[in-house]
């Protein structure tokens, strides 16, 4: 199960960051078909915030495709998910630790980290030429 936290600081509206969690958790395996999110109860007591917030954010996943709420019981992940995690998570998580490690040993803290991968992710590639 998915644990949320918040960060005020974000300057991303509750809702979206409770969305973003999710899409990622899916995206990276954590969450699988027929896992159950936590009930709007839990996450209003949790994270002391609005239930229409749980709700709203709840209303966008379904809408995306990414959970359906069963009335009465709770919402879980789509059998259905538009996209899969990769088969060799596990081995591209270990490369990615170590990339991780080298950066700091380089003296990057975690926002020039998260910076570079962001740039690195959106840069356009050359074709390569078989």
């Amino acid at each position: 199960m998915i644990l949320f936290h918040l960060d005020p600081r974000s300057g991303v509206p509750t809702y979206l960051q409770l969305v973003q969690q999710v899409r990622q958790a899916v995206r990276l395996g954590i969450l699988l078909p027929g896992d159950q999110l936590p009930t709007v109860k839990d996450v209003v007591g949790a994270l002391a915030i609005n239930p229409n917030t749980v709700l709203k954010a709840y209303r966008e996943l379904d809408r995306e495709g990414l959970v359906v709420a069963r009335r009465g019981i709770g919402t879980f992940v789509a059998d259905e998910l538009p996209s899969r995690p990769p088969d060799d998570l596990k081995g591209l998580r270990t490369s990615l630790l170590r990339w991780v490690d080298r950066a700091r040993a380089a003296g990057l803290d975690d926002e020039n980290i998260a910076a570079l991968l962001a740039e690195t992710t959106r840069a356009e590639r050359p074709a390569r030429v078989a």
